[in-house]
């Protein structure tokens, strides 16, 4: 199972890291502008969302396939003291649970929220935080092998 999970995951991750960089920038670019917040913005935080909780599904499932996660679990203590074991086992999976959390919550309060700038400074706060966490933890060593 893990052999499929993994490339599902891995590949998934750049369309979520896609989606959560151009629901910032629409953000951003909305912010302090007389621009309308469309249909089409809710959608792309729709699909960030979609694709962010995607994501995280997988990524639980890896937390419990994954030999390199297993062998972290087998001795956390020496796990905690190992970089590599620590990012995979405990600090990529917490940081991504609080962007998950960061992206569903911003993604509720910009359906609330009343006149477009509040719109649109809701989606660049929530989903530019979700993004720069998410990029923070990402195995960047793992993906270019």
């Amino acid at each position: 199972m893990y052999q499929i999970i993994q490339p599902i995951h891995s590949y998934l991750a750049y369309l979520t890291l896609i989606l959560l960089a151009y629901a910032t920038i629409n953000g951003i670019s909305g912010v302090g502008k007389e621009k309308a917040f469309e249909e089409k913005h809710l959608k792309v935080n729709k699909f960030a969302l979609i694709a962010t909780h995607t994501m995280f599904l997988l990524g639980i499932l890896l937390l419990f396939t994954s030999p390199i996660a297993q062998s972290a679990f087998a001795d956390m203590k020496a796990a905690m003291k190992d970089k590599t074991l620590r990012l995979y086992a405990v600090e990529h999976p917490t940081i991504n649970l609080i962007a998950v959390i960061l992206v569903t919550v911003g993604n509720a309060r910009v359906k609330r929220a009343v006149g477009n700038g509040k719109k649109f400074k809701q989606t660049m706060i929530f989903f530019g935080l979700a993004l720069v966490l998410i990029l923070s933890r990402i195995p960047w060593f793992a993906w270019f092998d």
